[in-house]
């Protein structure tokens, strides 16, 4: 079915630009590029395993729905998964994060793939004329279903940059006068400063992670650019998107239900996402969580009469202090409000004793002269004294992942680590 369709579009398409890799200096029409998937040899296993940031990883993608193969995208250095004898109509798997919990690998059919991507272009109403520049993770699900599907199944350009760096976006976007830019916070956060978000963005988007408020607001007032908030979910794709004109002015709001996709919450209050995107279920164990057209999220949200999606955090980050609840993202938005705070992660540790439950640990990267008493003041008529951080660690950045997320885990880890040698 997808192979099928790609050759729909490339006939359709023919001498239209397709794919540039501007780290090797080639590109391909719609027409040039089929022809050279043509070529591709057969691969050797039933399943192939797309790498990288360039053409190579389409090209890829393409002899695996070419040979009817299953396609496993993974980032660089990430070991080939053993999947054992996977179902028939199993098309395409995908790795989770692990954010809040270990990885684990999720198995699409061709065409709940195919559904997310339909979603995601009728949305965000992506463009022919506004090619996609890739500077994102291919093998993520966001950069997957915004980058490669878009181009295959309905004949979005891609641009792919080669590098994140803010000059090489820069460079890579002054020749184009129209284009669509997915990308993370962070690394908005970094073209932005740099001042490198090409002059020609016409749709700017950011998933993978919270969009600080702050930050849209900043883009907005000196550029005059919206940054549309993108949230979904490696079980299913795109779930809700803020598809307004102008800034967000509640923090916690992520958009309203994709195109598509149904949603509702359950008992806890926690998202239960429907529709043809979601994935058939987790590989090798099944999960009743995720199956069936349904997927039953540990986020807890509200949805708004005006059908706007509110997040407010995970069930599985909540952090307990003396009994009582603490929703970490609630701390995160307030703290990033403060002018000084360029990023922040908010997580629990245990106190010694358990009847005590945990202490909250403040993360910050802060501007030059931001100190613990400035944050903890700015707090005081913010946030009840029990939610407020007990410790505050200063660093010099937060490093998220390839995937644009940063792992409250592994800073909780770090943490650890630093106060035990007497950090």
């Amino acid at each position: 079915m997808l192979y099928q369709r790609w050759r729909e579009v490339a006939a359709g398409l023919s001498g239209e630009r397709a794919l540039v890799d501007l780290g090797a200096g080639r590109s391909w029409t719609f027409s040039q590029l089929a022809a050279e998937a043509e070529r591709l040899e057969v691969p050797a296993g039933r399943i192939v395993y797309p790498r990288g940031d360039g053409a190579t990883f389409v090209l890829e993608v393409l002899r695996g729905w070419r040979q009817g193969a299953v396609v496993c995208p993974l980032e660089d250095g990430q070991a080939e998964a053993a999947f054992g004898r996977l179902p028939g109509a199993v098309a395409h798997v995908k790795t989770t994060s692990a954010t809040t919990r270990v990885a684990r690998s999720v198995a699409f059919t061709a065409t709940q793939l195919a559904a997310d991507a339909t979603n995601i272009v009728a949305t965000m109403g992506l463009r022919r004329d506004w090619p996609n520049l890739g500077a994102i993770s291919l093998a993520h699900s966001y950069g997957f279903s915004n980058l490669v599907l878009p181009l295959l199944l309905h004949g979005i350009p891609l641009v792919l940059v080669g590098s994140r760096l803010p000059e090489a976006v820069r460079r890579a976007g002054e020749a184009l006068p129209g284009l669509t830019l997915p990308a993370v916070p962070s690394l908005w956060r970094a073209w932005h400063d740099a001042n490198a978000v090409p002059t020609g963005t016409r749709l700017a988007i950011s998933a993978g992670a919270p969009l600080p408020l702050p930050l849209e607001q900043e883009v907005f007032r000196q550029r005059h650019l919206k940054i549309h908030n993108f949230y979904g979910a490696t079980e299913c794709g795109g779930i809700a998107y803020d598809g307004t004109e102008v800034p967000r002015t509640e923090a916690s709001v992520v958009g309203c239900a994709m195109s598509g996709v149904q949603l509702s919450t359950n008992a806890e209050g926690c998202l239960r996402v429907e529709g043809a995107n979601v994935a058939s279920g987790y590989w090798p164990e099944a999960d009743a969580n995720l199956g069936s057209g349904h997927f039953q999220t540990s986020d807890q949200v509200e949805l708004g009469l005006d059908g706007m999606v509110r997040f407010l955090g995970r069930n599985s980050e909540v952090i307990n202090v003396a009994g009582r609840k603490v929703v970490p993202e609630e701390v995160e938005r307030v703290l990033q409000e403060h002018p000084g705070v360029r990023q922040c992660v908010v997580l629990g540790v245990p106190r010694r004793g358990a009847e005590h439950g945990e202490r909250i640990v403040a993360v910050i990267v802060a501007e030059d002269g931001v100190r613990r008493e400035t944050l903890e003041s700015f707090l005081s008529s913010r946030v009840p004294d029990w939610q407020r951080p007990g410790d505050w660690w200063f660093v010099e950045d937060l490093m998220p992942s390839a995937r644009g997320k940063v792992i409250r885990s592994d800073w909780r880890r770090r943490f650890l680590e630093t106060t035990d040698r007497g950090g």
